[in-house]
Protein backbone atom coordinates (compact mmCIF):
# COMPACT_ATOMS: atom_id res chain seq x y z
CA UNK A 1 0.00 0.00 0.00
CA UNK A 2 0.85 3.14 -0.63
CA UNK A 3 0.98 6.14 2.24
CA UNK A 4 1.76 9.56 1.83
CA UNK A 5 2.57 12.08 4.50
CA UNK A 6 1.88 15.86 3.74
CA UNK A 7 4.87 18.17 4.76
CA UNK A 8 4.60 21.86 5.20
CA UNK A 9 6.38 24.31 6.94
CA UNK A 10 6.12 24.69 10.36
CA UNK A 11 4.68 20.86 10.62
CA UNK A 12 4.88 19.44 14.07
CA UNK A 13 7.79 17.43 13.63
CA UNK A 14 6.78 13.79 15.22
CA UNK A 15 3.74 14.67 13.50
CA UNK A 16 4.64 13.20 10.86
CA UNK A 17 7.41 11.70 11.83
CA UNK A 18 5.69 9.24 14.22
CA UNK A 19 3.29 7.76 11.77
CA UNK A 20 6.42 7.62 9.10
CA UNK A 21 8.42 5.36 11.75
CA UNK A 22 5.25 3.48 11.93
CA UNK A 23 3.92 2.68 8.46
CA UNK A 24 7.87 2.07 7.08
CA UNK A 25 9.24 -0.34 10.19
CA UNK A 26 5.59 -3.04 9.36
CA UNK A 27 6.56 -5.97 7.63
CA UNK A 28 4.61 -8.93 6.57
CA UNK A 29 5.56 -12.37 8.34
CA UNK A 30 8.24 -12.82 5.47
CA UNK A 31 9.74 -9.50 6.32
CA UNK A 32 8.55 -7.72 2.92
CA UNK A 33 7.62 -3.98 3.58
CA UNK A 34 3.69 -3.64 3.95
CA UNK A 35 3.76 -0.08 3.22
CA UNK A 36 5.93 2.39 0.66
CA UNK A 37 5.65 5.88 2.77
CA UNK A 38 6.10 8.74 0.91
CA UNK A 39 6.55 12.27 2.46
CA UNK A 40 4.53 14.68 -0.19
CA UNK A 41 4.90 18.27 -0.27
CA UNK A 42 3.45 20.98 -2.11
CA UNK A 43 6.48 21.48 -3.98
CA UNK A 44 9.75 19.35 -3.63
CA UNK A 45 11.42 22.64 -2.36
CA UNK A 46 13.69 21.89 0.99
CA UNK A 47 10.72 22.64 3.63
CA UNK A 48 11.53 24.06 7.73
CA UNK A 49 9.32 21.78 9.91
CA UNK A 50 8.84 22.84 13.69
CA UNK A 51 12.12 24.32 15.64
CA UNK A 52 13.90 24.37 11.93
CA UNK A 53 14.74 21.17 11.29
CA UNK A 54 14.74 20.78 7.55
CA UNK A 55 13.01 18.50 5.89
CA UNK A 56 13.06 17.65 1.69
CA UNK A 57 9.77 15.91 0.20
CA UNK A 58 10.18 12.43 -1.68
CA UNK A 59 7.37 14.02 -4.40
CA UNK A 60 5.30 17.00 -4.91
CA UNK A 61 1.45 17.38 -5.62
CA UNK A 62 2.30 17.28 -9.60
CA UNK A 63 4.09 13.68 -9.70
CA UNK A 64 2.97 11.85 -6.73
CA UNK A 65 1.95 8.14 -7.28
CA UNK A 66 -1.36 7.26 -6.56
CA UNK A 67 -1.97 6.68 -2.17
CA UNK A 68 -3.93 4.49 -0.54
CA UNK A 69 -3.18 6.55 2.66
CA UNK A 70 -2.53 9.79 3.20
CA UNK A 71 -2.34 11.12 6.30
CA UNK A 72 -2.49 15.11 7.56
CA UNK A 73 -0.56 16.10 10.07
CA UNK A 74 -0.92 19.65 12.37
CA UNK A 75 1.18 21.62 13.91
CA UNK A 76 1.26 25.77 14.11
CA UNK A 77 1.75 25.14 10.06
CA UNK A 78 -1.82 23.40 9.70
CA UNK A 79 -3.53 25.34 12.13
CA UNK A 80 -2.39 28.89 10.49
CA UNK A 81 -0.57 29.07 7.93
CA UNK A 82 -1.77 25.54 5.19
CA UNK A 83 -5.15 26.47 6.43
CA UNK A 84 -5.05 29.63 4.29
CA UNK A 85 -3.61 28.04 1.55
CA UNK A 86 -6.43 26.74 -1.12
CA UNK A 87 -3.93 24.59 -3.08
CA UNK A 88 -2.76 22.62 -0.25
CA UNK A 89 -6.76 22.57 0.94
CA UNK A 90 -7.75 21.54 -3.02
CA UNK A 91 -5.45 18.65 -2.84
CA UNK A 92 -6.64 17.15 0.22
CA UNK A 93 -10.18 17.32 -1.08
CA UNK A 94 -8.41 15.64 -4.06
CA UNK A 95 -7.13 12.82 -2.03
CA UNK A 96 -10.20 12.16 -0.30
CA UNK A 97 -11.52 11.14 -3.76
CA UNK A 98 -9.32 8.71 -4.33
CA UNK A 99 -7.63 7.39 -1.16
CA UNK A 100 -8.85 4.22 1.32
CA UNK A 101 -8.00 6.09 4.51
CA UNK A 102 -7.69 10.20 4.84
CA UNK A 103 -6.14 10.56 8.73
CA UNK A 104 -5.22 13.49 10.85
CA UNK A 105 -2.38 13.97 13.66
CA UNK A 106 -3.03 16.08 15.96
CA UNK A 107 -4.61 20.08 14.46
CA UNK A 108 -4.36 18.42 10.72
CA UNK A 109 -7.91 18.33 11.50
CA UNK A 110 -8.10 21.57 10.80
CA UNK A 111 -7.14 21.08 7.48
CA UNK A 112 -9.95 18.52 6.73
CA UNK A 113 -12.80 20.90 8.48
CA UNK A 114 -11.17 23.74 6.00
CA UNK A 115 -11.88 21.11 3.36
CA UNK A 116 -15.47 20.55 4.41
CA UNK A 117 -14.30 16.83 4.68
CA UNK A 118 -15.56 16.58 8.80
CA UNK A 119 -18.89 18.65 8.03
CA UNK A 120 -21.73 16.42 10.07
CA UNK A 121 -18.74 13.97 11.11
CA UNK A 122 -17.25 13.37 14.82
CA UNK A 123 -13.62 14.53 14.99
CA UNK A 124 -10.80 14.97 17.50
CA UNK A 125 -7.85 16.98 17.95
CA UNK A 126 -5.24 18.09 20.12
CA UNK A 127 -7.16 18.84 23.74
CA UNK A 128 -5.84 22.22 23.37
CA UNK A 129 -7.20 23.19 20.36
CA UNK A 130 -11.11 21.19 21.10
CA UNK A 131 -13.00 24.25 21.74
CA UNK A 132 -11.46 26.13 18.43
CA UNK A 133 -12.02 23.50 16.25
CA UNK A 134 -15.90 23.62 17.82
CA UNK A 135 -16.35 26.98 17.09
CA UNK A 136 -14.64 27.70 14.13
CA UNK A 137 -16.45 24.59 12.40
CA UNK A 138 -19.79 23.97 13.67
CA UNK A 139 -21.38 21.63 11.90
CA UNK A 140 -18.85 19.17 13.60
CA UNK A 141 -19.65 16.98 16.74
CA UNK A 142 -15.98 17.19 18.69
CA UNK A 143 -15.41 14.37 20.67
CA UNK A 144 -13.27 15.20 23.75
CA UNK A 145 -11.22 12.59 25.87
CA UNK A 146 -11.16 10.26 23.21
CA UNK A 147 -7.19 9.21 21.26
CA UNK A 148 -8.92 9.23 17.83
CA UNK A 149 -12.03 8.93 15.79
CA UNK A 150 -13.10 6.06 13.19
CA UNK A 151 -15.40 7.46 11.00
CA UNK A 152 -14.66 5.01 8.28
CA UNK A 153 -12.52 6.56 5.72
CA UNK A 154 -11.96 9.58 7.59
CA UNK A 155 -9.60 9.31 10.93
CA UNK A 156 -8.80 12.17 12.99
CA UNK A 157 -6.64 12.18 16.57
CA UNK A 158 -6.08 13.62 19.37
CA UNK A 159 -2.54 14.50 18.55
CA UNK A 160 1.43 13.22 18.53
CA UNK A 161 0.92 9.76 20.64
CA UNK A 162 -2.52 9.19 19.50
CA UNK A 163 -1.46 9.71 16.02
CA UNK A 164 0.48 6.77 16.10
CA UNK A 165 -2.31 4.92 18.03
CA UNK A 166 -4.56 5.70 15.32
Amino acid sequence: MKVGILVFNEVEVLDFAGPFEVFSLAEALDRTKIFDVKLVGQTMQTLKARNGLQVVPNCSFEDHPPFDIVIIPGGYGAEEIEINNPVVIEWISEQYRSVKILASVCTGAFLLAKAGLLKNRKATTHWMDLDRLENDFEDIEVIRDTKYVDQGKIITSGGISAGINM
